[in-house]
């Protein structure tokens, strides 16, 4: 396959895998409703860091080990529903605090400070890097694409570019759109319910990737 005409299915291929319900979808959901565009900016920046590295070692054969590593595989597996599951259990104790929830309904806004932002980007990025799955995922989806007479490592580090810039696009997006109900998601009801729904759907997904083999 040539590498020009590969493109757009590749590109088709990030869309339809993108918009599929997992644990990025959760956290940037829960984000730009609680905190806003802007608030969940670090969160998808931090999960697309997190997806360049896997690509990057994908590229190196490094995942390959990972994928074959019945230690490694159990470690991050471990790792990942571990960070789940603490996400979740935290968004449920949110709910309990009446105090954000009233600081938010009248009209005080998170600070915006660094260590807020690199918080939400370190969980973007833990997510992501910590979730065994990625790695199979690499090592099977990208050398559909990559032509036979192209280096491996610098095509799906160029494949990997797009794909970080596809989703990104379709993640700022969706938490634009979010973003833009936010008052209505910061009301204290409306947001002790996301609080618990999220809170749910991430231990859920925690429990999930605990359990499953390979």
């Amino acid at each position: 396959m040539d590498l020009i005409s590969s493109l757009p299915a590749f590109a088709l291929a990030v869309v339809l895998i993108s918009a599929s319900p997992g644990p990025a979808m959760a956290l940037i959901l829960r984000r730009a409703a609680l905190h806003g565009f802007s608030g969940a900016v670090p969160t998808v920046l931090g999960l697309e860091a997190g997806l360049y590295l896997w690509a990057l070692l994908a590229a190196a054969g490094l995942t390959t080990l990972v994928a074959a590593s019945e230690v490694a595989f159990l470690i991050l597996r471990v790792v990942g529903a571990g960070f789940l599951l603490y996400l979740g259990i935290k968004a449920w104790r949110s709910r309990d605090t009446g105090k954000a929830a009233e600081k938010v309904a009248a009209g005080e806004q998170e600070p915006g400070s660094s260590p807020s932002w690199w918080r939400a980007f370190g969980e973007g990025s833990v997510v992501m890097l910590a979730n065994p799955k990625i790695a199979a995922f690499m090592i099977a989806f990208y050398p559909q694409f990559v032509p036979a007479d192209r280096p491996l490592f610098a095509t799906t580090a160029l494949f990997a570019v797009l794909q970080v810039a596809v989703e990104t696009v379709l993640y700022l997006t969706l938490a634009a759109a979010v973003g833009r109900a936010g008052a209505w998601f910061r009301r204290p009801v409306i947001r002790r319910r996301l609080d618990a729904v999220s809170g749910t759907v991430l231990i859920a997904l925690g429990l999930r990737l605990a359990a499953e083999s390979r």
